[in-house]
């Protein structure tokens, strides 16, 4: 497993059904964001990820660890 520094994210990428790339952060719930292409996408990505995480100081609230693990199932 990758160790995932304290600044960095995992965030998922994935088509929608009109061709944009979704960006997701699933240790932050509610972070999501999209480009029409995999840079925008990230670009994207990481200035919500930014506002998400201001969002979350000024309110005083705990920020989340970014403990996920991507593994597969075989079917």
């Amino acid at each position: 497993m990758t160790k995932i520094t304290k600044n960095e994210r995992t965030v998922f990428l994935y088509p929608d059904e009109d061709g944009y790339i979704i960006a997701e952060v699933p240790s932050l719930p509610g972070c999501i964001s999209q480009g029409e292409t995999r840079q925008e996408a990230l670009q994207n990505i990481q200035e919500a990820i930014t506002l998400h995480l201001e969002v979350l100081e000024e309110r005083g609230e705990l920020i989340p660890e970014d403990n996920i693990e991507i593994t597969s199932v075989k079917l």
